[in-house]
């Protein structure tokens, strides 16, 4: 699935890749902070708000496969993990730290629960994100060389990778999460649905988007 990945980065970043680097490492550290809230999306539909960085995730490694090739869309994917890791690494040693005795009491209080993730939680993060983001980007991939080149087929690639994918995360994320905490059918269920929504609504628009604006970054003349 990781198409054989190498750690190496190419030795001259492009503009677009360089834009869309930073872009996705920030998004892979918000995602964790935005989903302790849930959203409602209408109705009884909610989802947890990390999913919004997660499509940014989705996108623009989708739009550096387009641009730039499967290959280095899955090292981007890769590269990913280390500030995935090291959030999660400076979090706890935040944590584990003696807070200072001036602090408010209920502001400590709202921090440790929002950032006090279980290992079991954190695990869960790594095992969805590496298995669906590889997933969208080989998705992706394969459905470009099927329909070829075109606005059309890149927005209707993008929106099927992202709704396979993020089928794969909301499995991978509550099963390893919460099985045997309590029943996980009715939240796998919801969350599935929301996502695959925002996939098909949000992914076409989105993904056009990125990919115009990294070729015109690319071919811009530098003064």
């Amino acid at each position: 699935m990781t198409d054989n990945v190498s750690t190496a980065l190419p030795r001259t970043l492009t503009p677009s890749l360089f834009m869309f680097s930073i872009i996705y490492g920030g998004m892979v550290v918000l995602a964790g902070v935005l989903g302790n809230k849930q959203v409602a999306l209408g109705g009884s539909l909610a989802v947890e708000a990390g999913i919004f960085s997660f499509l940014i995730l989705v996108t623009l490694s989708s739009a550096v496969a387009e641009i730039h090739g499967q290959s280095t869309a899955n090292k981007l994917v890769l590269w990913g993990f280390v500030p995935l890791v090291m959030s999660i690494a400076f979090t706890s040693l935040v944590l584990a730290l003696p807070a200072a005795s001036k602090m408010d009491p209920e502001r400590l209080a709202a921090f440790e629960m929002v950032l006090g993730q279980s290992p079991r939680l954190m695990a869960a993060g790594i095992i969805a994100y590496g298995t669906s983001q590889f997933l969208n980007v080989t998705i992706f991939s394969k459905l470009r060389a099927i329909k070829g080149a075109g606005a059309v087929g890149l927005a209707v690639g993008g929106a099927i990778a992202s709704a396979l994918s993020q089928i794969v995360d909301t499995i991978l994320f509550v099963t390893v999460a919460f099985y045997g905490v309590f029943p996980i059918g009715g939240l796998m269920g919801g969350q599935m649905i929301a996502k695959i929504l925002l996939s098909i609504v949000v992914i076409p628009f989105v993904i056009t988007g990125f990919v115009a604006l990294g070729r015109h970054l690319d071919t811009k003349k530098v003064a």
